[in-house]
């Protein structure tokens, strides 16, 4: 809660990479407690794949990013890049996918969420179909909407790939970003 008594705008971060086999290991709690000092408010977490649900000021909200990053490179001894997106970004991800006038196969269905807005010339260098046949991707703002109707698992959209947006990412299965959002919204 706000000085105020009122429930401060409700934000996501999405760590790259944590919790993945046996390094980059980052416990959850250690995660909430980090962004409570970084003076994030109402903090939960989803699943131990570093989504985190939190309420900040503007203030807060603009600088935890490059803190938190800070924060977790000097406690676990790895980089790890954070992306944030305000509950109302959120929302705003789920209702302009273009993919989901497809069958409703949501395990197809993925976002990558990016720290910067590509170069239109790195997005129309982009060729998913020569890399991954099947695969496709739709670029909207910093968000990379991505079908995968083999599985995220065959996908070779790999980082090697991703590199060439010149930002940093991660990505989310829709299932996460629909939980993420109705956490942040506070359904």
């Amino acid at each position: 809660m706000g000085s105020d008594g009122k429930r401060e705008p409700r934000h996501v971060a999405l760590l790259r990479a944590v919790n993945l086999g046996p390094t980059r290991k980052l416990p959850m709690a250690a995660l909430r407690e980090m962004l409570a000092d970084l003076g994030a408010t109402d903090v939960e977490t989803y699943i131990a794949s570093g989504n985190a649900v939190y309420g900040a000021t503007a203030a807060v909200a603009n600088a935890l990013p490059g803190k938190l990053e800070e924060a977790i490179e000097a406690r676990f001894g790895f980089e790890c890049p954070v992306i944030t997106r305000s509950a109302a970004e959120l929302a705003d991800t789920l209702a302009k996918n273009p993919f989901l006038a497809r069958e409703p196969d949501d395990k197809a269905l993925h976002v990558q969420f990016l720290a910067e807005e590509p170069a239109k010339a790195a997005v129309d260098a982009l060729d998913p179909e020569a890399r991954s046949p099947g695969d496709e991707i739709a670029v909207v703002g910093r968000d990379v909407y991505l079908w995968l109707p083999n599985g995220v698992g065959k996908s070779k959209l790999d980082t090697t790939f991703w590199k060439k947006l010149g930002t940093p990412g991660t990505a989310r299965n829709w299932r996460t970003v629909q939980k993420l959002a109705a956490m942040a919204e506070g359904a």
